[in-house]
């Protein structure tokens, strides 16, 4: 259960998902940490923040590092396994949360709104349509929801890949705009169901060991959703990314995925929610390692996967508040202290521009 060290891509992965991404430039990494150092404070003092300048500093290669027109993208999906009954709700209440953010009445509205983080709504492939489609909606329906991966591929390979492009179509057209941070939220029925599935894919754990209760199921429920992911875990022959991907996955996990893939092409930052995002966030490095590098991991949740996942990427999340929300509140709520690491970077004084002597 290691991060891979070498791209997963073969004489079938199309030529236009061969992600280009370049490691993190560490030549400045001994100067970019004497600067911190430097700061009026005693060593290591600032704990996190420190460690989030200097990955910031190392992204963004300049002496003064700035956060630009941060955008948070909740893309929506729903799943075939949820006719199984694995969650609290039906489908319908996808449509009906995302018809929810468009209101501005859910807890990523709240939070957005407090940190004046702009959000953006997809629609990756919601079971019931939202017709007419608003204009605030953006629209990248690859199909009414998955099938169910309990029995049969969630969805082809080209769906996959189609899926991975929109995403990283999308977040190029972002960051083209001006957005140097893209944070990542999810809507989905079951999606729970699909990240636990793909994770136990991809890192070889128990099935029990990545599959939670989600929103909230009870004890027979989760036995029942143990059961279906293993079920759906044992038929995965082809261990590629894209192949567990097509076979577990979710159109909202996808294009997460191939979003953070172009947003780390680009070599911005990735603001990373809680397990579902994580999950894309682990498809991504399995099929590109060097995308870890400009990964921020918002928040620790309570979804008993999480735990795992933050292990296999080595991930010191910067919130550990309790939450199993999902909707991307843990990356929303994570944006300030990503701000307050810019913040002392740039102004705050050193020992010598001070006068402080020590």
């Amino acid at each position: 259960m290691t991060i891979p060290t070498a791209l997963h891509t073969d004489a079938t992965t199309p030529a236009s998902l061969n992600w280009q991404i370049a490691p993190l430039d560490r030549t400045t990494e001994a100067d970019i940490q004497a600067r911190i150092d430097q700061k009026t404070k005693p060593l290591g003092a600032l704990g996190q923040l420190e460690q989030l300048a200097l990955q910031i500093a190392l992204v963004q290669q300049k002496n003064r590092i700035s956060i630009e027109r941060p955008l948070m993208l909740v893309f929506a999906g729903d799943h075939g396994i949820a006719e199984e009954g694995v969650s609290i709700a039906p489908s319908s209440v996808t449509q009906q949360m995302v018809l929810n953010f468009l209101a501005g009445g859910a807890a990523i509205n709240c939070f957005c709104r407090t940190n004046h983080l702009p959000l953006k709504v997809i629609d990756a492939g919601i079971k019931y349509e939202i017709k007419p489609a608003p204009t605030a909606l953006i629209v990248q329906r690859i199909a009414a929801g998955t099938r169910n991966l309990a029995v049969e591929p969630a969805m082809t390979i080209a769906q996959a890949e189609q899926a991975l492009r929109l995403g990283a179509t999308l977040a190029e057209q972002e960051i083209v705009a001006g957005s140097n941070l893209l944070a990542f939220g999810e809507m989905g029925i079951a999606n729970s169901s699909s990240a636990a599935a793909i994770l136990a894919a991809l890192s070889g754990a128990p099935v029990t060991q990545c599959v939670g209760k989600g929103t909230g199921i009870n004890d027979e429920q989760l036995a029942k959703k143990i059961a279906l992911v293993s079920q759906g875990v044992a038929r995965i022959t082809d261990q590629s990314p894209l192949n567990i991907l097509a076979e577990l996955g979710g159109f909202e996990i996808a294009q997460i995925c191939g979003a953070m893939l172009a947003t780390a092409q680009a070599q911005k930052l990735i603001l990373v929610d809680g397990f579902i995002v994580s999950v894309a966030a682990l498809l991504a490095v399995h099929i590109s390692p060097h995308a870890r590098a400009y990964m921020i991991f918002a928040h620790k949740s309570e979804e008993a996967g999480h735990q795992l996942l933050l292990q296999l990427l080595n991930a010191n999340p910067l919130l550990d508040l309790g939450l199993r929300l999902g909707e991307g509140t843990g990356a929303a709520l994570a944006l300030p202290l990503i701000q307050a690491a810019t913040s002392f970077y740039n102004q705050m004084a050193t020992f010598e521009s001070a006068g402080v002597t020590v």
